[in-house]
């Protein structure tokens, strides 16, 4: 596993994301109402535009652009336009730190 430290837990508000850019990659770290972390590819499916600029409710991340949307803690495609899930990402809470595994 190769655990890389995205943020602090104080950056992201529950029911927010955060982008999150790694070794040439993009990543999307979320906040869920629960208190808990998690992380997806950072790129919509459809057109790859950035998901931390998008709306989160609940535990979905709507794109900005087309608002197709995404349950981030699985990755699946909630609806067109989007038919192609998003990639996730193990994700582990350390002192505060937010790690993901890259």
């Amino acid at each position: 596993m190769a655990w890389i430290r995205a943020c602090s837990t104080d950056d992201i508000d529950e029911e927010d994301v955060a982008r999150f850019d790694h070794a040439g990659r993009t990543f999307a770290i979320y906040h869920s109402p629960e208190g808990e972390f998690f992380a997806t590819d950072g790129l919509c499916t459809h057109e790859q535009i950035h998901l931390a600029d998008g709306l989160v409710m609940d535990h979905v991340i709507e794109c900005p652009k087309h608002n197709g949307r995404f349950d981030y803690r699985t990755g699946a495609a909630k609806g067109a336009p989007v038919c192609v899930n998003l990639a996730t990402y193990k994700v582990k809470v350390d002192g505060g730190e937010v790690f993901v595994d890259v």
